[in-house]
């Protein structure tokens, strides 16, 4: 079994020889190239397993094993996406997309913690996603239960992911247990629950983006995806907006992750942010025009203390191309959170 999945990495990373306890992100795979990977797994072994299973076996040994297995385990949603040796672990929560895209941000966040992501309900394919941020944390707080019974907590949360992280610190802080971090990045709620002043000002900006120019995100974004893909999977991507692409599996990330995407607006639509009896440390891209250009005037009076700065690169960036920046400034937060030098 070993030879066999072995034979498949090297031609879908494009590898001369991979070490069986190598691990997959490390190599430089990625969401896209895992969807290649578990094609080519249904087609020479016969055995449909979920894309996402990758999170969980993240080198040929684990995957191997898993494959000797009559049936998969039920998944947590934490996934480790760097070791550790020192409590508390380091919790980050996904974006719209559920995925954990955190793997090259943490190996660059100067950290002796163990560093974990939360995948969304449905990017496996084997449940249906959840539409509502109040569902969202109370999962994943009962799987943190097993990792980290009790505080201090440290949480980041990536975009959508800050609501999720800050309805999580709601909770634990209700339940009498300490948060040494919240931090939030680039994470707003829904324009509905900004104020007046704040929309007009958000849809005026929005209006000066070209929605196809060659410097936007989005353009941007796709440019990315596109560089990343092998020839096979860039035929059969998935458009935005659009249904999965002929002959994308269910258990996909093509796929799944647009159903989790479709709920998690829902969701964003629906969560209106409460007051936080906490700090929040907030981080605001500097380049990207999307999101609302003052975060103080959004957040200030939704927290007892409010920490602002700004990072270069936009969005998308910065959990993909230009993660030093990020990393550099959450290390900072975690050793002035723990108290370590």
């Amino acid at each position: 079994m070993i030879e066999t999945v072995t034979q498949i990495w090297q031609r879908v990373l494009g590898r001369p020889s991979i070490g069986a306890d190598e691990n997959f992100f490390s190599l430089g795979g990625n969401l896209y190239s895992a969807d290649l990977l578990f094609e080519e797994i249904a087609h020479q072994l016969g055995r449909e397993l979920p894309s996402a299973t990758i999170y969980y076996a993240q080198t040929i040994a684990l995957l191997s094993a898993l494959l000797e297995q009559p049936s998969l385990p039920r998944f947590s949603p934490l996934v480790e996406v760097k070791a550790g040796s020192e409590d508390p672990p380091v919790l980050i929560v996904h974006g719209l997309g559920g995925t954990v895209p955190f793997f090259d941000l943490a190996q660059h966040i100067d950290t002796t913690s163990p560093v974990y992501g939360f995948q969304a309900q449905g990017v496996d394919g084997a449940a249906e996603p959840l539409a509502c941020i109040e569902d969202m944390a109370a999962l994943y707080l009962d799987s943190l239960k097993h990792l980290q019974p009790q505080g201090p907590y440290c949480l980041i949360g990536y975009s959508f992911g800050g609501l999720v992280a800050l309805e999580m610190a709601q909770r634990l802080t209700a339940n009498g247990e300490k948060i040494a971090l919240l931090a939030l990045v680039d994470a707003y709620p829904d324009a509905r629950y900004l104020a007046l002043g704040q929309r007009v000002l958000l849809v005026a900006r929005r209006g000066r983006r070209f929605v196809f120019g060659g410097n936007n995100r989005l353009s941007r974004a796709i440019g990315y995806i596109d560089a990343k893909l092998p020839f096979r999977l860039r035929t059969k991507r998935v458009h935005l907006g659009g249904d999965r692409a002929p002959g994308a599996s269910p258990s996909s990330f093509a796929y799944t992750t647009l159903r989790v995407k479709e709920k998690a607006y829902e969701a964003l639509a629906r969560y209106r942010p409460r007051y936080y009896p906490g700090e929040i440390k907030f981080i605001k891209s500097e380049s990207d025009s999307y999101f609302p250009s003052d975060p103080v005037a959004v957040w200030s009076r939704l927290a007892v203390g409010f920490d602002f700065e700004k990072v270069p690169g936009g969005h998308l960036d910065l959990v993909t191309t230009d993660v030093e920046s990020l990393a550099a400034v959450l290390t900072r937060h975690l050793k002035d959170a723990l108290g370590r030098r």
